[in-house]
């Protein structure tokens, strides 16, 4: 018996009807007014069904009764008490009747307390609440739907209840059918192209020869994951006429548990809570805190005693957690149909994505290692660290005013190294590769989509016409004009008052932006005054290395400013977007996403731009520096160059912002949840943590985050961006990338299967907004990969040195044989006694050579202070200016020509996958034909049989 509430009440059970909500205890029967005789002659269930069948017709009449004289909805009359062991009067009598309620069911947590109606999702309010009208008449709207209905109090707290729904398998059809759910109806038949003889041989050869191979690691046990049995079928839109020609092994799992959810909500936001055009939707009702949470249940424990291998999984949520979310299986494939099938297709995209997106990063992450490594090979030949190590007779100039001393050039020894392991003859090479990997990534991702699309059925769907906000209907309820669509008035926001509203908040983007600068600005204050600090600091440790000491500070500084400026700006985006008044909730998702990806990418990127473009590039030259408020000298570069500086920033903030975004992830959450169950231990004791039910353990997980998926995206668009945009000056990026991802699958895993309420399955063709950012990104790398290796890195100078300056010029050779006198010829000398009062140092360099220094060296190309033009810039500069701005504009033509070859040459859809679509949609065609065709020729034999053939019958 399929029942929609029925409780413990003076003995008697009441029994909703789906339809209308009819009380059904004056006709309860009593089982001593049966015959005698064994219970199993009769069957009780089909007398109640009887009984409600003849209810239908009174149906109308108890309708205006119960509007009267029903008690409220919201009343204990109407709750089970929070026992999962006790059961209902229609339970006892159903085993008094012959028939035996699967205990298991019931006791699982996942069921009505009849045992057979599956709890298909939860509502969750708080009868102290005080909307309690509007939850009155929205669950009694819910009945007329034909939702079965069920209510339990908490067991850790009385004033909380749960509204346990159940969609009938005649709702679950009619609403299948309107929201075009496509069905598994006919086995897939795979085409195979015939093959020539001399083909099929070498198929075999090459069969046997992987016998002897070992089989591969990375994929999952066939035997382990269930025989998804949609992924096997050919599908197409529910239709109850067709319903015969659909694959029905068992009407309750037909619909599978994610799209049963889905059609209940669906259900639920189409019920009017109060009388008005407007009232409508559980999503109000959320927002208005009628109700305090939705959500579908999870599939039981995600744990079990016993082993997968030995016994099998116990439910998919368990399945998961053992082939996906455990930390044992980092290796595998992710089992992505399963993932579609129990977190619907939005999620299973991210998770398609993140794992291309991973498997992509590996060619990446060898060659950056290689370029790497390729810079450790080579160091020992390298002639321009040679020249620095042993430059013991060079003395630099102070980098800072009066307390930073005079240094030989030879103390930069070990950051000339460094700078070679990151600045070496492959990092053109490597800039070059990343920027056509960024294209090959994107456009293979394309097909890579449409595969999966296809697999999932999801090439023909379309969203639906979108509901207005809320928010939106308020503001604009007065203006209204005809939906273009629907043919339904709906609010109108006029051009003016959008255009508006848009500078308004062009204007709040454009505020953000300048306080990011004014941070940037910050930051550079602290090092231009730190570095004087710490040349003067006590120990010498920090004394003899204050620029790194100041960079490393500075680094660690900027990144707690940028956290705390992450959470103002989510403040603020949410304003901006919010007074933007955005129509629907796909136009505001997008319109956030762009704000937040804007302010983050600016936060997190400004400084490193900062450093790769402008750190010791105005600083003027000794005798006469450019000053910050005519007051502090801007800091210039180390001698070994600036390179060492930007890699000292990508390192530590991108390992940095990686390790605290996976503990805000996972251990924030965890935190959490460990505090509600110690709570519950120290209310109610450790004992009765066994016995809580499914609804109320995922109610007391946490919820999944208000903005859905958008902080899982932003977190990898954002690594992207670090991975593609100064990959030139720190070629590890992409191995950290990868390192974090591999976990970061497994960590969001465990997040979605343990830690979070099971989100509600919805559908989505692609990644939405974020492939257009991805594609921004793109063109942005390769812009900045030129300006860092023309201007950043040493390799232009170096370059026009070899060719034109050194001993191999206008030979057309640049090996390392040609770069000898390089590093003299880029220092230019600057005599002492030029200083300026405030920056002449307190030392005389006398240490060096027992008598004061006359001169010394800073990093320019500069003429000497005894030319006609003392200090001017020499011919060498120009010609380096020139080379420089010669790489940026071929660099950019070429790799953007290839790019866009690249993007041409990559069909979006695979050929195969074309043709497999094309056979499929014909095929489908035939079968629907043949299927009809087979069904009239029944009925026309029936009618034979009967004495009722028509003469003008088809066929």
């Amino acid at each position: 018996m399929e029942t929609s509430s029925s409780g413990i009440t003076n003995g008697r059970t009441k029994v909703f009807h789906p339809e209308g909500g009819v009380d059904l205890q004056s006709y309860q029967l009593d089982m001593q007014i049966l015959p005698d005789g064994p219970r199993s002659d009769v069957d009780f269930s089909e007398i109640l069904n009887a009984i409600q069948e003849m209810a239908k017709d009174v149906n109308i009449l108890f309708d205006e009764l119960e509007a009267v004289n029903s008690p409220c909805k919201d009343d204990d009359s109407l709750l089970h008490p929070g026992n999962l062991t006790s059961t209902s009067d229609d339970a006892s009598r159903l085993e008094a009747g012959g028939e035996t309620v699967p205990e298991k069911n019931k006791l699982n947590g996942l069921y009505f307390r009849d045992g057979k109606c599956r709890i298909d999702y939860i509502l969750v309010y708080r009868k102290s609440n005080p909307q309690m009208e509007k939850r009155e008449v929205f669950e009694r709207n819910i009945r007329a739907e034909g939702l079965q209905m069920e209510k339990e109090s908490s067991l850790i707290n009385s004033d909380i209840i749960f509204v346990k729904l159940h969609a009938p398998w005649e709702v679950l059809g009619r609403y299948a059918e309107q929201m075009n759910v496509r069905m598994p109806f006919r086995r897939k038949i795979y085409y195979l192209p015939r093959r020539y003889k001399f083909m099929s041989r070498i198929d075999k050869q090459i069969s046997r020869f992987r016998r002897w191979l070992p089989k591969k690691p990375m994929r999952l046990d066939k035997e382990t994951l269930p025989d998804l049995e949609e992924n096997d079928c050919y599908t197409a839109p529910f239709s109850q006429q067709r319903i015969h020609h659909f694959i029905i092994h068992n009407k309750d799992t037909f619909f599978n548990n994610a799209t049963r959810s889905r059609i209940v909500h669906h259900i639920l936001q189409r019920i009017k809570y109060e009388e008005g055009k407007n009232k409508i939707g559980l999503n109000r009702l959320l927002t208005n805190g009628s109700y305090e949470a939705a959500f579908p249940l999870h599939e039981g424990s995600y744990r079990s005693k016993n082993s997968i291998r030995t016994h099998g999984a116990v439910n998919h949520r368990h399945l998961l957690y053992e082939c996906w979310a455990s930390w044992g299986v980092w290796y595998k494939y992710q089992p992505l149909d399963l993932v579609r099938r129990y977190f619907g297709e939005k999620i299973g995209l991210y998770f398609a994505w993140l794992g291309w997106y991973t498997g992509m990063l590996f060619p990446a992450a060898f060659i950056g290692l290689f370029v790497f490594l390729y810079g450790v090979i080579t160091l020992d030949h390298c002639q321009v660290s040679k020249e620095v190590c042993q430059a013991t007779d060079i003395i630099m100039c102070p980098v800072c005013d009066k307390y930073c001393p005079f240094m030989r050039l030879s103390d930069s020894c070990v950051y000339a190294k460094v700078t070679h392991l990151f600045d070496n003859g492959a990092t053109v090479f490597f800039a070059v590769f990343m920027a056509v990997w960024a294209t090959v990534f994107l456009e293979f991702w394309k097909r890579r989509r449409a595969v999966i699309a296809y697999d999932w059925d999801l090439i023909d769907w379309e969203e639906e016409e979108e509901e207005i906000r809320p928010q939106f209907e308020a503001k604009y309820s007065k203006k209204e004009r005809m939906n273009p669509i629907s043919g339904k008035p709906e609010p109108y926001q006029a051009f003016a008052d959008k255009c508006s509203r848009l500078i308004v908040s062009a204007s709040g983007i454009f505020f953000m932006i300048c306080v990011v600068i004014a941070a940037v600005f910050g930051i550079v204050i602290y090092r231009v005054v730190t570095v004087s600090t710490f040349a003067a600091f006590k120990w010498a440790l920090i004394r003899n290395n204050s620029q790194v000491a100041t960079t490393g500070t500075a680094v660690c500084i900027n990144f707690c400013i940028i956290m705390l400026l992450n959470v103002l700006y989510e403040k603020v985006a949410l304003l901006l977007t919010n007074l933007e008044q955005p129509r629907t909730e796909s136009e505001w998702e997008n319109s956030f996403t762009l704000k937040m990806f804007l302010f983050q990418f600016v936060n997190l990127n400004s400084s490193t731009f900062y450093i790769a473009f402008f750190l010791g590039r105005f600083t003027g030259h000794p005798g006469a520096y450019l000053r910050l408020i005519n007051r502090w000298r801007l800091e210039e570069c180390h001698p070994s160059g600036c390179l060492i500086d930007l890699c000292m920033q990508m390192g530590i903030i991108m390992v940095l912002k990686q390790t605290w975004n996976n503990f805000m992830e996972l251990g924030y959450p965890l935190i959490q949840n460990w505090w509600t169950r110690r709570k519950v231990r120290q209310e109610h004791g450790p004992e009765r943590k066994i016995s809580f039910p499914q609804w109320e353990k995922d109610y007391n997980l946490q919820p999944m985050n208000a903005y859905g998926l958008f902080d899982e995206y932003l977190e990898m668009i954002l690594q992207f961006g670090f991975t593609t945009i100064f990959v030139a000056a720190f070629p590890l990026a992409p191995l950290l990338a990868l390192l974090n991802n591999i976990i970061e699958i497994r960590l969001d895993a465990y997040k979605f299967v343990t830690q979070w309420r099971r989100p509600l399955a919805s559908r989505a063709k692609d990644i939405g907004i974020w492939y257009g950012i991805l594609e921004g990104i793109g063109i942005l790398s390769v812009i900045t990969n030129a300006f860092v290796i023309a201007i950043t890195s040493d390799f232009i100078p170096r370059l026009v040195y070899a060719y034109k300056y050194g001993p191999c010029a206008g030979q057309g050779e640049a090996g390392q044989k040609c770069m000898v006198g390089y590093v003299n010829a880029s220092l230019s000398v600057f005599r002492i006694s030029d200083f300026e009062n405030r920056s002449e140092p307190e030392s005389d360099g006398s240490e060096f050579s027992g008598t004061p220094l006359k001169y010394c060296r800073y990093r320019d190309y500069r003429d000497p202070p005894h030319s006609l033009v003392p200090y001017g810039y020499t011919l060498q500069f120009w010609h380096v200016l020139a080379a420089r701005l010669a790489f940026i504009i071929v660099f950019e033509h070429l790799v953007f020509c290839i790019k866009h070859l690249i993007s041409y040459l990559i069909p979006d859809l695979p050929k195969d996958l074309r043709d497999r679509m094309r056979r499929e949609k014909y095929l489908i065609q035939e079968m629907m034909y043949e299927a009809e065709l087979e069904r009239l020729q029944k009925e026309r034999k029936e009618r034979k049989k009967n004495g009722k053939a028509h003469h003008n019958e088809w066929p």
